[in-house]
């Protein structure tokens, strides 16, 4: 079983961000992190998560713990309705980061992915590292 951990930080929103993944499978641990000069938060926490599911691509089943109720939710509810509804939400307005929904959808295909939400800033070990990695991610945009 692989273990995941993601996390998106954004220096002021829109501002410089970074995302960061920590992969635990049994005793290795891998560490991933970028960003970008402009961005958004919840553009960070997608990219984190499609990036750990592209250093994952060969595992058909793994856990992605995420603090983001915007990913958990949005990946296991809302994109049905969007995609049914032509990319539009329930108030017919164009869905926010479509670009990257596009992309996560793809990754989750045909994958057996137990998405888990996980608090934020609360001790977590996985995701106290992946928010690291996020934040130095966005430092280096800064």
């Amino acid at each position: 079983m692989i273990e995941i951990y993601t996390d998106g930080a954004c220096l002021g929103n829109p501002g410089p961000g970074g995302w960061g993944v920590l992969i635990i499978e049994g005793n290795e641990r891998r560490e991933h992190n970028g960003g970008e000069a402009e961005t958004t938060n919840n553009r960070m926490e997608l990219m984190a998560a499609i990036r750990a599911l592209e250093e994952t691509s060969d595992a058909p089943k793994v856990t992605l713990h995420t603090d983001s109720q915007y990913v958990k939710n949005g990946i296991n509810s809302w994109i049905h309705n969007w995609k049914r509804n032509g990319w539009k939400t329930a108030a017919r307005k164009p869905v926010k980061n479509k670009d990257l929904w596009e992309v996560l959808d793809a990754q989750i295909t045909g994958r057996d992915i137990e998405w888990r939400w996980v608090k934020g800033h609360a001790g977590d070990p996985g995701n106290e590292r992946a928010d690291e990695l996020a934040s130095s991610a966005a430092q280096a945009f800064a």
